[in-house]
């Protein structure tokens, strides 16, 4: 009797070791290749060749782990850097606001997950629109410029600060994400209540995002809001973009169309008017964005096309001459060497890039990608 007691209080023991299972994992894209840059406008041109690196995925580390609380409810965390292959600098914010360094420029989340209710997370992280449309872009939300963000300007990887973000678990393939930034740069302010203090205006700029995609069989559809308010100004950027794709398996069909208000979320047309720091925001300016695009498979590899357009639809008066439609017209290629690593081509070029008349952007370049 007391040596199946024993064995039972040693089987509960070890099934509870068991439970509480953690794993950590190592990982990371390598990215770089030969190319050839060129951008020009007026009288001025700007051109390189050499060495590029980031084109189809943005060179990382990171370290990813979970812990097993039991009853499907599980620790997560994730923390993920950024740098340049050609110097090995770091990426994604090497200097902070305040100039402290970023050593997790990419990510920096904490949180629990649930296989019944979801997932929370609480750190830096991307928005809702740059997670939920990987599947609607033909270039994966990589590449460069043809990446959709560039006239998609609130899917072009915006990160903010400061976020605690709750998605759904998938439900027959629907998911349900929303967000909030309490800060979307750099640490929290005070709110001073003090004799003699007075204190400025807030400068928390505070963000919300969310959205709906469905994914199931062929079809893939996003549906996502963001928001972000200026507090210095009283500006708010708002974006709202929907987009689909279908898998004819011969061929699959890409498109999207979104609007945006008041700036744009992240730098992919124009350095002046993004607002990832907040700075250019330019109220009263409305874009249009559209993208159709296609994606086939050849053999062991891909081929990938896409035509993008950002419409400016009303011109601020901050602006001393008219908005130009920037339109992009991209074609690339990835062909599978193994699981890990695939050679790329790719070739994009912008007409009216950054808005401006005339300005041109072009990118042709040949690389290779290893994922760990």
């Amino acid at each position: 009797m007391k040596k199946t007691l024993l064995a039972a209080a040693l089987i509960a023991g070890f099934a509870g070791v068991a439970q509480a299972e953690t794993s950590v994992t190592l990982y990371g894209i390598l990215d770089g290749g030969i190319g050839y840059q060129k951008i020009e406008g007026g009288d001025a041109t700007a051109k390189r060749t050499g060495m590029i690196n980031g084109i189809q995925s943005g060179n990382r580390w990171g370290v990813k782990g979970s812990e097993d609380l039991g009853n499907g409810l599980r620790a997560v965390f994730q923390l993920e850097s950024g740098f340049d292959l050609g110097t090995g600098l770091s990426a994604q914010g090497t200097s902070g606001p305040n100039g402290e360094g970023r050593l997790f420029g990419r990510q920096a989340t904490l949180g629990l997950a649930g296989d019944s209710w979801g997932q929370l997370d609480l750190g830096r992280q991307t928005n809702i629109a740059s997670k939920y449309f990987g599947a609607i872009d033909p270039f994966g939300l990589g590449f460069n410029q043809a990446n959709v963000g560039t006239t998609f300007s609130s899917v072009n990887t915006v990160r903010y600060d400061n976020m605690v973000m709750y998605q759904t678990p998938n439900f027959s393939g629907f998911q349900f994400g929303v967000g909030y930034s309490f800060n979307t740069g750099g640490g929290q302010g005070w709110d001073i209540d003090a004799p003699g203090v007075t204190n400025p205006d807030d400068s928390n700029n505070k963000a919300i995002t969310t959205g709906l995609r469905y994914a199931n069989g062929p079809i893939a559809v996003a549906l996502t809001y963001d928001q972000a308010k200026r507090e210095i100004d009283d500006v708010t950027v708002k974006q709202w973009n929907i987009g689909g794709a279908y898998d004819f398996e011969i061929v699959k069909a890409h498109a999207a169309f979104g609007q945006t208000r008041n700036g744009l979320f992240s730098s992919g047309i124009s350095d002046e008017l993004r607002i990832n720091s907040f700075t250019g925001v330019q109220e009263g300016l409305k874009v249009n964005s559209y993208m159709v695009g296609l994606s086939a498979p050849i053999g062991n590899g891909k081929v990938l096309a896409s035509w993008q357009m950002a419409d400016p639809r009303s011109n601020p008066d901050s602006f001393a001459g008219d908005m130009e439609k920037t339109q992009i017209y991209s074609l690339g290629y990835t062909y599978g060497l193994s699981k890990r690593t695939n050679l790329y081509a790719i070739g994009s070029y912008a007409k009216n890039a950054y808005f401006a008349d005339d300005a041109k952007s072009t990118l042709v370049g040949v690389g290779v990608r290893h994922q760990f």
